[in-house]
């Protein structure tokens, strides 16, 4: 775990890298040595250091086929973009009046394989089983994670944090397979009820869970389009059930030329995956929409659903080369588009 700026990062934005093992273990800096399960909590707090000048807090999980140094590059460009767009016209996000200064943390692990049927069921496995109940431990770390920003966040009554009654704005940001690990994530820090509320979506919150994600965003996530029904059974609100701390709402992009999770996602699944077709049936209400440009505000009513399907293919394709490579345009996501979409969620949360 760091703190050094990664490339792509603005300066005077430092982010965090947290690195896990196959298991899912959170790993002692610079080393293969994992972090005692009872000790990652206190390792967390020693090692983050939130800015106070932070406004946003984001969470990055990286995908499959993606090294740590590709990881931290494509969180570093992905907020510079946003940053540089909210500079440009601060008028189109007036929920950020008062300023925009994200700072991010990595969250880096094991995803290259090769680009084959075999390698795509390698990581899917290893994804698997890194947050599966009693035996994979990264739900447990991340959900840990979440509890310790959410204890660190700025407090709205701490003028020196920030300039807003609302205290700082806590996001996820997910791409394929790291999508998987947030969700399991939100579900553990479901046992964490702690820290403001900060949200102001139209749903209703728990009162015993005051704490919650402000939003939630995933590139092309790589899991079965039934997977809010089967895999996280407990992120949402239903009746008779409280939900995990997911009070903002949760955006998906899905690109019919996501070879990824279309085309290998259905050789090893047997049906094309949320990043290629969007989410199926779910247990709560989805809304669908097009990926916008930068020119093209987000009401607050297209985005405010527990589950956004934003379909991103007129963005994502990422030409003929990409669309025919073994991946496609799975990771075609670092577009303007993308950045809009960040910065509407993060303006709308306010």
């Amino acid at each position: 775990m760091t703190t050094s700026t990664a490339p792509g990062l603005r300066p005077g934005v430092r982010p965090a890298t947290v690195d896990l093992d196959e298991n899912g273990r959170l790993l002692v800096p610079g080393t293969r040595t994992p972090v005692p399960e009872a000790r990652v909590a206190d390792h967390l707090a020693r090692h983050l250091r939130v800015p106070q000048r932070a406004t946003d807090i984001y969470v990055y999980v990286h995908g499959w086929q993606t090294g740590a140094a590709a990881a931290d590059r494509a969180a570093g460009a992905l907020l510079a973009r946003a940053t540089d767009l909210h500079r440009a016209d601060p008028a189109a996000y007036p929920g950020l009046a008062r300023g925009f200064r994200p700072w991010c943390v990595v969250v880096r692990w094991p995803s290259s394989s090769l680009p084959s049927l075999a390698g795509y069921r390698r990581i899917r496995e290893r994804a698997h089983a890194m947050s599966a109940p009693g035996r994979g431990q990264a739900g447990y770390v991340l959900g840990h994670l979440l509890g310790y920003l959410n204890a660190d966040r700025g407090h709205p009554a701490d003028p020196a944090v920030l300039a807003n009654r609302n205290g700082q704005y806590l996001h996820l940001v997910g791409h394929s397979f790291g999508g998987r690990f947030l969700c399991e994530a939100v579900q553990h820090a479901a046992q964490r009820p702690a820290g403001p509320r900060v949200l102001s979506w139209s749903r209703p919150g728990d009162p015993a869970r005051p704490f919650t994600v402000d939003s939630a965003l995933v590139f092309q996530m790589a899991a079965p389009r039934d997977a809010f029904d089967r895999l996280f059974p407990r992120l949402f609100n239903v009746p008779g059930r409280a939900g995990a701390p997911l009070r903002g709402p949760l955006v998906l992009t899905h690109s019919r030329w996501d070879r990824a999770t279309g085309f290998w996602h259905l050789r090893a699944e047997g049906r094309p995956g949320i990043g290629h077709s969007g989410v199926g049936v779910a247990p709560v209400h989805q809304f669908s929409t097009l990926l916008r440009p930068t020119d093209a505000p987000y009401p607050r009513e297209v985005l405010d659903h527990p589950i956004v399907n934003v379909d991103a293919s007129g963005v994502y394709h990422g030409g003929l080369a990409t669309r025919l490579a073994p991946a496609g345009a799975h990771s075609d996501f670092q577009h303007p588009e993308s950045a809009h979409l960040l910065l509407s969620l993060a303006s709308h949360s306010r």
